[in-house]
């Protein structure tokens, strides 16, 4: 009988619960492998066999493919790294000189799955030994591109140096059975020093129609309050400044264990400095679960050391289109949860997701959506296009016309794009938290309380660290400003410069959400539900136009989204300010890129003196060997 999984082995006699406590290695013993089979005898002659070396020697490449507004795959990859950097492997970047490949899956869409699909094809054309990890072998264990591979599932990360160091030794392992939730206290290696993502729990209680990640991620399983209020005071002594809550649903947080999301975050908050050094960001939350805590959530989003900023999905604008998702929600129930926020906490910002072509939805639905974008002028969406996901009941229905669902896509992605979310910003002040370098390689990425992204020109040591600075112009995705002298907030910790940085995770998806403004007196301009929601066209010196809107970043503002930001303001600003920020640009990337003048002197001068002194010793030796008449 061929067994797939550790715990299979092991049974009810073997260790207790059936597998290992998080954390402890069991003996190799334990592992249930099946040696690979070449498929055919000339596969066998010409594949290498593995080199025999000390287990935890060897380099890892480490991928992970993940939806923007989902941070928990990337949890899961810094904990993995973690583990095998802590037994001695090495972590790398670069796939064409490592010994094995760990790629850690998502299965939210079609495209994520797709590229991990091609880079299983160059791994196994490289004949590099691979581990799949993540939602899509837990969730499609018998998809044909894992046969083979060695695959671990997203309740197993644990085990992840087993796994690896049998598939080193040419083994395929299946790591697949769900057990008890990972340790929160397993090593960890931050893809950004400043920022950690720490999941609240795992699965939902949804049962969306097109969803394939509760296929993967099961049921809701939360951590306890105690264990994650321990994490958080050990990340803030480690000097993290910004602690991002990762799950599928924040909103249904505790449901299983008898408390709920308010009672957890009020006891971190009680945890965070009272400097501010360290924000919390409140990951994403559906609507039904937060209808009962509103006003709850709404006290922790004013607390100084939270961002005012929520990521609630809403999907369409039709009541028919949510019913046919079985999203558990109407369109008025999640405009009273963006309202009520918007009301209650000042310069709130709230996120959505829009899906185009959901099967069955007609152009009067579509409309719907394009007025409900329009009406509350979201300055970060996230649109997307139906995509069918293999199992669910949605991938069963009749489907909307591909070329129509790409129209709606363009049509909607239009609209979004006509909001100027923040004019009016320029001259005002505002406090930012600079945790990021932005791709251009010369601008700091910031976030004010509101969570709208700054771009800056500093020196790299004020990263981890918080300032005042001065709105000098303003781009669709972002902002610009100069720090002001006098006004930043020194790190605890030792600084880190640039080169100490490992690079901070940049998910792919770059369109998210943001709504509402502030008039002149802090009020929000959409607290009423059909109000049109502008930012109010008067404001006092210290008011700030903020929207209800999530940068989920990473959720939120990465790679793609900073290369918007830049090309944006360079399109769209052609006053003096606008032009003094690409002069700065230039000068700076100058100042980046090429050694100073005194080094570049003593380099000529040593140049000289060698070539001096080389010259002299030919002569000597051409002296030397002349024959004497």
């Amino acid at each position: 009988m061929e067994m797939e999984d550790i715990e299979d082995v092991l049974g009810p006699a073997g260790i207790a619960g059936g597998g290992a406590a998080p954390g402890l290695r069991l003996p190799l013993a334990a592992v249930a492998l099946k040696p690979k089979r070449p498929r055919s005898s000339r596969v066998a002659q010409t594949r290498p066999q593995p080199e025999a070396r000390i287990p935890g020697t060897q380099t890892i490449y480490v991928k992970t493919f993940g939806c923007s507004h989902n941070q928990a795959s990337f949890s899961d990859s810094e904990y993995m790294s973690g583990q095998l950097s802590a037994f001695g492997y090495a972590i790398t970047e670069e796939p064409e000189g490592a010994d094995l490949w760990l790629i850690n899956t998502c299965t939210v869409k079609n495209p994520s799955q797709s590229a991990m699909t091609t880079l299983i094809s160059k791994c196994k054309s490289a004949n590099k030994p691979l581990v799949v990890a993540g939602c899509v072998p837990q969730g499609s264990r018998d998809l044909k591109e894992l046969e083979g591979i060695s695959v671990i599932g997203v309740q197993q990360i644990d085990r992840v140096v087993e796994v690896v160091e049998e598939t080193l030794k040419g083994h395929e392992v299946r790591l697949l059975s769900r057990k008890t939730l990972p340790s929160l206290d397993l090593p960890k290696v931050r893809k950004n020093k400043f920022i950690e993502i720490l999941p609240i729990n795992v699965g939902c209680l949804g049962a969306c129609t097109y969803c394939k990640t509760k296929h993967a991620r099961g049921h809701l399983g939360s951590y306890t309050i105690e264990s994650l209020v321990d994490r958080v005071k050990i990340v803030v002594s480690e000097g993290v400044r910004e602690i991002w809550l990762s799950s599928e649903d924040t909103g249904a947080y505790g449901r299983d264990i008898g408390t709920n999301l308010p009672n957890l975050l009020n006891g971190i908050v009680a945890e965070l400095p009272a400097d501010r050094s360290t924000m919390l960001r409140i990951g994403m939350t559906n609507p039904p679960f937060i209808l009962e805590h509103l006003k709850e959530i709404a006290s922790v989003l004013c607390h100084p050391c939270v961002y005012s900023f929520l990521h609630v999905p809403v999907q369409s604008g039709s009541d028919a289109v949510l019913t046919a998702m079985n999203r558990e929600y109407t369109v008025s129930e999640f405009r009273r949860v963006v309202d009520t926020l918007c009301e209650l906490v000042p310069g709130m910002q709230i996120a959505t997701d829009i899906i185009c072509g959901f099967p069955g939805e007609t152009d009067e639905d579509f409309s719907q959506t394009v007025n409900l974008v329009k009406q509350y002028q979201f300055p970060q969406v996230h649109i997307s296009q139906f995509y069918p996901r293999p199992g669910t009941p949605a991938a069963r229905m009749k489907k909307v016309p591909s070329v129509e669902v790409k129209k709606r896509s363009r049509e909607l992605t239009s609209v979004f794009e006509s909001f100027s979310p923040y004019q009016g910003m320029e001259g005002k002040v505002e406090r930012i938290w600079i945790t990021e370098i932005a791709t251009d390689g010369v601008h700091l990425v910031g976030h004010t309380k509101g969570y709208i992204q700054v771009l800056v020109i500093a020196p790299d040591s004020m990263l981890g660290t918080s300032a005042d600075v001065k709105i000098t112009s303003v781009g669709r995705w972002s902002v610009f400003g100069e720090v002001i002298e006098g006004s930043v907030v020194a790190k605890e910790t030792q600084k880190h410069n640039h080169s100490e940085l490992q690079e901070e995770y940049r998910p792919s998806q770059v369109e998210e959400a943001t709504c509402c403004g502030t008039d002149s007196f802090g009020a929000c301009t959409c607290s009423d539900a059909a109000q049109q929601c502008n930012p109010g066209p008067e404001r006092s010196e210290n008011s700030t136009p903020q929207s209800c809107g999530d940068a989920t970043h990473q959720e939120a503002v990465q790679s793609k989204l900073v290369r918007r930001n830049v090309e944006g303001a360079v399109k769209s600003s052609e006053s003096d300010t606008a032009k003094q920020v690409g002069e700065i640009q230039r000068l700076n990337v100058a100042a980046r890129r090429f050694p100073d003048v005194d080094t570049i002197l003593w380099g000529g001068l040593a140049v000289s003196f060698a070539t001096t002194v080389t010259l002299i010793a030919l002569l000597a030796y051409k002296i030397s060997s002349t024959p004497s008449y």
